[in-house]
């Protein structure tokens, strides 16, 4: 039985047909269908300033899916050991990111912490369980 020396896993890479796009478009297209639901009870729970907190949320989780499949994709052109860098120090990094850019808004008038919250975890794990 032959295996793959370590080395030849790691230098390998993938010039298929990238999933990564169409999952991350797919992730895309059932967020944008979701979101009327979220801005509707941002808008009741919370008026409009709840809207726009979704709103924000709901645009950080959507272009960190898409990021990540870009960065994911263009790894896998190189090699499949730069794909588990990627997708380890990618995901910490667009987690710090997206924490920042909570950060830099949270004392604006129009965020309101709870629907900001509440739509970054629900959303993100929600379209995650769902592509699944």
């Amino acid at each position: 039985m032959a295996v793959a020396a370590p080395a030849a896993v790691f230098t390998s890479r993938d010039l298929g047909p990238a999933p990564e796009r169409e999952v991350a478009r797919d992730l895309l297209r059932r967020g944008l269908l979701a979101l009327p639901v979220a801005l509707a009870v941002g808008f009741v729970g919370w008026g409009l300033d709840g809207v726009a907190s979704v709103a924000f949320a709901s645009a950080l989780v959507l272009a960190n899916f898409w990021i990540a499949a870009a960065v994911l994709g263009w790894a896998a052109r190189i090699s499949l050991g730069l794909v588990m860098g990627v997708a380890l120090f990618g995901f910490l990094i667009r987690m710090a990111v997206i924490s920042a850019a909570v950060l830099l808004v949270k004392d604006l008038w129009w965020v309101v912490p709870v629907p900001l919250g509440v739509t970054l975890v629900v959303t993100q794990l929600g379209l995650l369980f769902w592509e699944t």
